[in-house]
């Protein structure tokens, strides 16, 4: 699309769509203007869902999780058993785990793992927090529930090593899992029984 042909407000709008995961510029402009041609019904309450999810929505102090209250609603629900935390690379894969229902122990979201091409090293991830969780006691077993990639299991590793005799039991998830596959991708049933064929690192 040419300067000519836009206004710099939809050229904006239409950048910044294409920022999202899945979309390039082609599929950003069928966005955009879908969105303006349902102005009233799509484009206005989007723009509102948004501004009002910037304004509320902050990551849980305690696990990582997206919600509107400290601690999330995940950590505030009675019953978990504290001794556990599954450890998993980001927010739709405690989504994931949380939807199967098989797991009913604590999270701790990592926020991505470790990559050399993309530059992210120990530090730019939560795991320090997570020692500190374990260095807190309490805990008696940490479920490493990364995706089975090599940057997955490289992190997987990489935690299995920093909590090496803090006195926890460290599994991951079975192998059941499809090489390559990610939680939010995987039928309730394969993660409930991926979750009960976990072994140790």
């Amino acid at each position: 699309m040419s300067q000519r042909s836009a206004g710099p407000e939809l050229l904006r709008l239409i950048e910044l769509i294409a920022k999202l995961p899945g979309l390039g510029p082609r599929s950003a402009r069928r966005v955009a203007l879908h969105l303006l041609k349902r102005n009233e019904q799509l484009l206005k309450p989007l723009a509102e869902a948004m501004a009002e999810a910037g304004a509320k929505i902050q990551k849980c102090e305690i696990c990582g999780n997206y919600d509107t209250v400290q601690p999330c609603a995940v950590c505030q629900l009675p019953g978990r058993d504290d001794t556990l935390i599954c450890v998993v690379e980001d927010v739709p894969d405690l989504w994931a785990l949380e939807r199967g229902g098989a797991y009913r122990g604590r999270y701790h979201v990592l926020g991505g793992v470790l990559s050399a091409i993309d530059g992210i090293g120990p530090g730019d991830l939560g795991i320090a927090a997570l020692v500190r969780r374990i260095e807190a006691g309490g805990v008696r077993e940490v479920i490493l529930g990364l995706n089975a990639t090599v940057d997955g299991q490289t992190t997987a590793h990489y935690i299995a090593d920093q909590l090496e005799g803090k006195g926890v039991e460290v599994t991951r998830l079975a192998h059941g899992m499809p090489i390559g596959g990610e939680l939010d991708h995987l039928d309730d049933g394969t993660l409930a029984a991926a979750l009960r064929s976990r072994r140790g690192v």
